[in-house]
Parts: structure tokens; C-alpha cells; sequence
């Protein structure tokens, strides 16, 4: 208790001294211009030009784009008196009052934008992005227009962003690291990397804007993650009236795929009401070839030969549709509702060659594997944002609830042979039966207000409840049946709150926040009528701070510092043993405690394009996927275990480049070191770590009017993760895209790994360890693609961003 309040005493204590020094500090000579720009419905205007004029000579001084939000600012604006000037398509120039820059931010009135008198149905306003933007806390990959999105799924485009990594098991690591946070439209998913997997590969890439990084989250976001979040934003319609697209694309690795999607809008008045419906069928083979070794207690040493080749034929559909309402100029209401609906077919005719080595067999065994799972998902948002006044002081309220109702049949047919084709034991049979049932309960308020014209507060608060309910019933017959039951339930109830306050100085800001959170945990397992119950309750604070300072127009650079948090997966911690062959198993532990990082990194951006970034974390209790072999039966398992400590040091270069006017491109450069350590593992202490690299080049090229290329490059040198060896990995992408019909239809055509080149091997060899992984996906694909766009072209001005999908990244889905 006495570490608890010392620890809330000291990040109080630097809240308090920083926003002291912020109060006490005078502006320097120049300060900061921000306002709003609003259409004739008090409307956000995004994408509008603000021009800021002398107000002596209405020369231009600075010019900006509005944001989404519809917000301008310009910095570093010296002392006098100027004008702001506001124009975009369709709409009458909007002029503001004179204003006095002296000491001090200024906050410019709200300026509405009237529409032109004109018809401007048929006007289209289009705005190009590059592929990747490096801002100031995060890095946005814009796949809106790309035609490497074309055809793909969430999880498609994930694999390709710079930094980002999926590994044999769907666990996502950035710059090397797991333990990455996913998010849709800001927020959480809750799920495990099996049922993340299943939620973005039923996510059609037509349907996403962008991919945003953040390696070093505020005191705002949740505090999982401890390499960082990855926010999935799903595009939002900008237009008036009655709209849409509709999406047709096929496409052939080994197989025959298709995806459709249809969007529909309707923005009347104040009230805009939405929907989304995806389908797509997905058949693929990947080949998993394992070697190991497995030593007995008295030396002998037999070589298990594995080839497994798994057909998976998958059938996704997924939903979305809400509506907001607009009840007054500063209130707005709205729900959002949305699901999937899947099934998977998996067929496996898996091989085991047993021998005294490779070259030899002295036995082996045959076992046929089919697998039904099916996944429903169904998650309801209800929010509210009220703007209190002008100023920047708001309120915002969500509550959310998500289920999730999966489905495992497996049956396993195995067979064992002698050297010489002859029957060696009975046949046997082994079925898993294995229902999943996930409810998550979420509840958040944010409230943001400007203290005074540099002072900005936020806070907010958050409550969260997840069950799971597991039940394993697995049949087993060789010679006599044998069924057994066991049930698993774990509960977790979050409660967190956070305070951020940020002082904009002359060239300087600061942030500093802390969130506090609350957890309380039960898990039950009940395994042949045995009950073993764990309970958890524990309080942590994760204090973060943020320095921001502008050299002068071409150089700035910032740190930061904040600490994270990743609680177990629910899967891992299911106590049961999942039999995979008589050889082989997975089993989770009751016992895994929570790892908790502390992350520090500067930032250095050259003239807004060239950006440096050095970063080192320490990781301890880091949760890592840990094998072992049974030397008696000698059978192989895997399992998770908490390591001592992680250490990780990383650099990244971000360089974009403009060749010609018709070619661009950018170069994103990783190199980073990741150390292991643990003591008395399987045997032995553990002290082990390996510098490596990531590269990725995307080239763009626009030669004709209305034609773009993309190819893009990425090469991942060996790396040591834990107890694995991981391999290099490389590969080379390549998209062309047309439109045409006065831009409202685009076609698209592309293929990823061109050259067949993307595998996933992993080796071990740490004790009585020694496992060598040789697994290829189906990941050279050629897809084509059609979307047409129709309806009204009129731009419109907002919609809301909800908040509880933080929770879903930690359920299992299919792979």
C-alpha cells in the first residue's frame, strides 16, 4: 500500500510541476492561430482552404488545410493584426473579424461557410494522400486509394504496413515486438490473436481509410500494448444526399476467391443514417513441415519427420450500419451496430516419420484431421458528444456491448505403421468439441476543456466487464471410448480513469497524463471434477509524458515516455490440453501474471517528411510462447510462461522522396535489438538477443492521367524472439489501378508476392529443445477488383467516432 500511494504521490507531483511551469511560463514573440470552419448546417467544413492575411495589406502570411474536425491552426505567428480567409469548391469565401496576436495562443471565432448558388451535384472534389504519412506521434499508412487494398482484408494490408510483422500463429509484432494493441476506429477489440485474425480477415480492405501506428500511446488510450497500438480506421462518408459504392473482385493463388461489398448513405437534415455489408469466400493451403528431436532420459535421442499440408476454405460476412442525429448544433446522438457471420472447413492429412534419425524410419503414423468451426459476432455502440462551447470544451459518452459465439468440431483419425508398411496399433480416434462464448460490457465518458488559451485538460473515465466461457468436450477411442469434460470461465472487470494536461509554450508543448486502472479477475477451471480457482485484484498507475519542440520551420523533435501494461490472452490462460496427434499438444497456464513495459523515444523530423526515431524499452514478466518435450513419452508441447525481462532498442527512418512529378515514393528503415532473460528455464538460465532489420520501399508511379502503380519491397533480416530462431523473410508486391467514368469507377489490379518468395520458418534448440519449422502460405495471389461509386457527389462535414473495440483484441478466433 505504502508503493502504491508513493507512486500516485510522485506522478501527481509532475503533473503539478509541469502545469505550474506551464501557468508560470510567458509566450514568447510568436504564438498559435486555430479555429473552425463550419458549413450552413454548423457542420465540420473538412478539407477546406484558411488562408491568414495581414490585416494592413490582406497579403497571405500562412496557408492550412482544414481537418476532419474542420479545424485550421497556424504556428509560429509573430505579433499584429491579421484576417482569416476560408474557400473551398461550392462555397462562398468566408471572412473573418480582424484579430490581435500579441501574447498567447489565439483562438479565431467559429467561421461559417455559406454553399454557392450554383448546382454543384456533379462537382467531385478529390484530394490525393500519400501511401504513408509520418506525424508527430504516429505513422498513418492511407490505403484508401491504393492498389495494394484492392481485393485484400485487413489482415492482408496489416502484413504490408511499415514495421509490422504476423507470424505462423497470427500474433502481430511491431519493430520486432509483440504485445501490439489493435483498434477500430479507436476502439479496442478485446480478442485473442485467433479471433483478431477472424475479425480482420473479415474485413474487407475497400472499407478501410487508414492504418495509424502509435508506438507511444497517451494516458487516454487503454494501457495495453506494450510495442504500441495499431487503430484500423474505416472510411467515413463525406457526401450529401443519397450514396454509395459497390465492390466485385475475384482472384487465384491456389485457389479460386471472391469479395463483394456494398456502402450505402443517406445524409438528409440532421440526420445521416449508414451501413456496409461484406461477403467473401477464401480457400488456401499452407504446408507446415517440422523436424524435431527428442532426447529420453538416458541420452537416446529419436527424430520425429512431420508434413502437414492444411486446406482452409473460409466464408466471411460481415456488417455495419448506424445512424447519427444531430439533435442541436453542439449535440449529436448515434449508434452503431455491427458483426460477422463465418464459417471455416479445415482438412489436414498430416504425416510423422519416427526413426533413430531423418534418413531412417522405424515407425510412422498417418492422422486425417477435419475441422468445422464457425464464428457470429454481434457488438452495439451507443454514444453522445455534446459541445459545451467554442472554446474547445466538450463531452463525449459510449457504451458498448460485444458478443462473441464460437464453435469448434474436430475429429482426428490416426493410423500407426511399422518400417514396413504394417499395422503397429489400433486405429485411433480423437474429437474435440469446443464451444467459446465471449461477452464484453463497456462504458466510457471523455471531457476535454481548454483551461486557458495554452492550458488544454483532458480526462475521462472507463469501466469494462468480460467473460469467457469455455467448455472442452474431448472423446478419445483406442480400444475403449474415453470422454472427458472441462470447463473454463474467466471474468475481468476493469475500472480505469486519466488525466491529461498539455501547455503550448512559444516552440514547446508538454503533455503529461497519468491513467489509473483497477483490475479484478477470476479464473475457474474445472477439469475431470476438479475445481481450481485464481484470483487476481491489483491497482497500477501508467504515468506518460510528452515534449514537443520546434527548432524553426524546417527541424523539430520530441520525447516521450510512458508505461504499459499486457494481460494474458484468455486462450492462454485455459488451463485444458488441446491434442493435436497422439505427438502433439497445446495447453494454456492458469498462472501467467500480467507484463508490464516502460517505453522512451525521441523523435527527430526534418523538414515534415524526414523523420528519425530512436526507442528502448524494458519488458518484465514478458508473457513469450515457450515449447517442451516430454522426454518419457516423448511428446512435444507448447505452452506460454512469464521470462524475467525483454529488452528492446530500436531506430527507425522514415525518408519520403520525389523522383518526378510522376514518381514518388518512401523508404521506412528499422534496425533494432531485442534480449531476452530468465532464470531456471526448462533447466537453465536464459540470456539471449540478436540485432536485426526491417526494410520496406514503396515506389508510385502515375504516368498517364487516371492510372496509378504501387510496388512495394520489404525484406525482415533473422531475428531471435524468446526461445525461436526466426528466419529472414522477404517479398515484393505490385498494384495497378485505373479509374474512369469521371472518376466513380476504378479497377484494380495487383499481386502479392510476385516472386513466391514469403515463408515463415522457425527453429529451436534451447535444452532439451531442437524443432525446426518450415511453413509457406499461400501468399502469392493475383487479385482484380471493380468499385463503383453512385449516388450524390456534395461534400458533407462529419461523422462520430465511437469507442469501445479495445477489448475484442484478446478473444481466439480461426486462423
Amino acid at each position: 500500500m505504502k508503493t502504491l500511494i508513493h507512486k500516485i504521490y510522485l506522478t501527481l507531483s509532475l503533473l503539478i510541476a509541469v502545469t505550474g511551469a506551464a501557468l508560470a511560463q510567458s509566450s514568447g514573440p510568436s504564438a498559435n492561430v486555430s479555429g473552425s470552419l463550419l458549413d450552413e448546417q454548423g457542420k465540420p467544413m473538412m478539407y477546406a482552404t484558411a488562408s491568414l492575411l495581414n490585416a494592413q495589406d490582406s497579403t497571405i502570411v500562412k496557408g492550412a488545410i482544414s481537418n476532419e474536425q474542420g479545424v485550421y491552426s497556424f504556428d509560429h505567428i509573430k505579433k499584429g493584426r491579421y484576417v482569416i480567409k476560408a474557400s473551398t469548391v461550392g462555397y462562398q469565401k468566408a471572412v473573418s473579424q480582424p484579430i490581435t496576436v500579441d501574447n498567447g495562443s489565439v483562438t479565431v471565432p467559429e467561421l461559417k461557410m455559406l454553399p454557392n448558388a450554383h448546382n454543384l451535384n456533379a462537382v467531385s472534389v478529390t484530394a490525393s494522400k500519400p501511401l504513408i504519412e509520418r506525424k508527430i506521434d504516429r505513422t498513418v499508412v492511407n490505403v484508401a486509394n491504393s492498389p495494394l487494398a484492392a481485393g485484400n482484408s485487413a489482415m492482408d494490408i496489416l502484413e504490408r504496413a511499415p514495421g509490422v510483422s504476423v507470424d505462423k500463429d497470427d500474433n502481430i509484432s511491431l519493430k520486432g515486438k509483440q504485445g501490439v494493441t489493435v483498434m477500430l476506429n479507436d476502439k479496442l477489440t478485446y480478442l485473442t490473436s485467433a479471433q483478431l485474425a477472424t475479425l480482420l480477415r473479415s474485413t474487407d480492405g475497400n472499407t478501410i481509410e487508414s492504418i495509424e501506428i502509435i508506438t507511444n500511446p497517451s494516458a487516454k488510450y487503454d494501457a495495453a500494448g506494450n510495442s504500441g497500438i495499431i487503430n484500423i480506421k474505416l472510411k467515413k462518408n463525406k457526401q450529401t444526399g443519397t450514396n454509395g459504392s459497390l465492390t466485385l473482385g475475384t482472384a487465384y493463388g491456389a485457389y479460386w476467391k471472391d469479395n463483394e461489398t456494398l456502402q450505402l448513405n443517406h445524409k438528409e437534415g440532421n440526420l445521416n443514417v449508414f451501413g456496409t455489408f461484406s461477403h467473401n469466400d477464401s480457400k488456401r493451403i499452407q504446408h507446415i513441415d517440422i523436424k524435431r528431436i527428442i532426447t529420453d532420459t538416458a541420452g537416446k535421442q529419436t527424430y520425429f519427420n512431420q508434413f502437414s499440408p492444411l486446406i482452409s476454405n473460409n466464408h466471411n460476412n460481415s456488417y455495419r450500419f448506424g445512424a447519427d442525429y444531430d439533435l442541436s448544433p453542439k449535440n449529436t446522438i448515434g449508434f452503431v451496430i455491427n458483426g460477422y457471420f463465418n464459417n471455416e472447413d479445415d482438412s489436414n492429412d498430416n504425416r510423422t516419420y519416427i526413426g533413430k534419425n531423418f534418413s531412417t524410419v522405424d515407425s510412422s503414423l498417418r492422422t486425417v484431421s477435419g475441422i468445422h468451426q464457425t464464428y457470429n459476432n454481434f457488438a452495439v455502440n451507443l454514444n453522445d458528444t455534446y459541445k459545451i462551447d467554442t472554446a474547445g470544451q466538450q463531452i463525449s459518452a459510449d457504451l458498448d456491448y460485444s458478443r462473441f459465439r464460437n464453435n469448434s468440431n474436430a475429429q482426428y483419425i490416426t493410423d500407426f505403421y511399422l518400417a514396413n508398411g504394417g499395422m503397429q496399433h489400433p486405429q485411433a480416434f480423437l474429437g474435440n468439441l469446443t464451444p467459446s462464448n465471449i461477452d464484453i460490457h463497456t462504458a466510457k465518458v471523455d471531457y476535454a476543456k481548454p483551461l486557458t488559451k495554452s492550458v488544454k485538460m483532458e480526462a475521462g473515465f472507463k469501466y469494462s466487464d468480460v467473460k469467457t466461457d469455455n467448455n472442452l468436450q474431448q472423446t478419445t477411442v483406442q480400444g475403449a471410448p474415453d470422454t472427458s469434460v472441462n470447463h473454463f470461465v474467466y471474468d475481468e472487470k476493469i475500472t480505469a480513469g486519466y488525466l491529461n494536461l498539455n501547455k503550448q509554450f512559444k516552440n514547446t508543448s508538454i503533455q503529461a497524463g497519468l491513467r489509473a486502472e483497477y483490475t479484478r479477475s477470476s479464473a475457474v477451471g474445472d477439469s475431470m471434477n476438479m475445481v481450481q480457482r485464481i484470483p487476481r485484484n491489483y491497482v497500477d498507475l501508467f504515468p506518460s509524458v510528452f515534449i514537443n519542440h520546434t527548432i524553426n520551420d524546417k527541424n523539430e523533435f520530441s520525447l516521450s515516455y510512458s508505461r504499459r501494461i499486457d494481460r494474458p490472452q484468455y486462450d492462454n490462460l485455459n488451463p485444458f490440453t488441446y491434442h493435436l496427434d497422439p505427438y502433439t499438444y497445446q495447453k494454456g497456464n492458469p498462472f501467467l501474471k500480467p507484463q508490464y513495459t516502460n517505453n522512451f523515444e525521441f523523435n527527430y523530423t526534418y523538414n515534415k517528411s524526414i523523420t528519425l526515431t530512436l526507442g528502448y524499452s524494458r519488458t518484465t514478466d514478458v508473457i513469450t510462447e515457450v515449447p517442451g518435450t516430454n522426454p518419457v513419452t516423448k511428446v512435444a508441447f507448447v505452452t506460454q510462461k512469464n521470462l524475467q525481462v525483454q529488452n528492446a532498442y530500436n531506430a527507425n527512418l522514415y525518408a519520403p522522396y520525389t523522383i518526378t512529378k510522376w514518381w514518388d515514393g518512401n523508404l521506412n528503415a528499422t534496425l533494432f535489438y531485442l534480449g531476452f532473460k530468465s532464470n531456471n528455464l526448462e533447466g537453465s538460465n536464459l540470456d539471449r538477443g540478436q540485432t536485426a532489420y526491417q526494410i520496406r520501399a514503396t515506389e508510385t508511379f502515375k504516368p498517364l492521367n487516371g492510372y496509378k502503380l504501387e510496388v512495394t519491397g520489404n525484406y525482415q533480416s533473422a531475428l531471435t524472439y524468446g526461445l525461436f530462431y526466426v528466419k529472414p523473410q522477404y517479398s515484393v508486391d505490385a498494384g495497378l489501378s485505373h479509374s474512369f467514368a469521371n472518376k466513380k469507377a476504378n479497377i484494380k489490379l495487383s499481386t502479392s508476392d510476385i516472386f513466391n518468395t514469403r515463408r515463415n520458418d522457425v527453429t529451436s534448440n534451447y535444452g532439451s529443445i531442437d524443432f525446426d519449422i518450415r511453413q509457406r502460405r499461400e501468399s502469392r495471389i493475383t487479385r482484380l477488383t471493380f468499385t463503383y461509386n453512385f449516388g450524390s457527389t456534395k461534400i458533407r462535414a462529419r461523422e462520430h467516432q465511437s469507442g469501445a473495440d479495445d477489448l475484442n483484441g484478446r478473444v481466439k478466433g480461426n486462423n
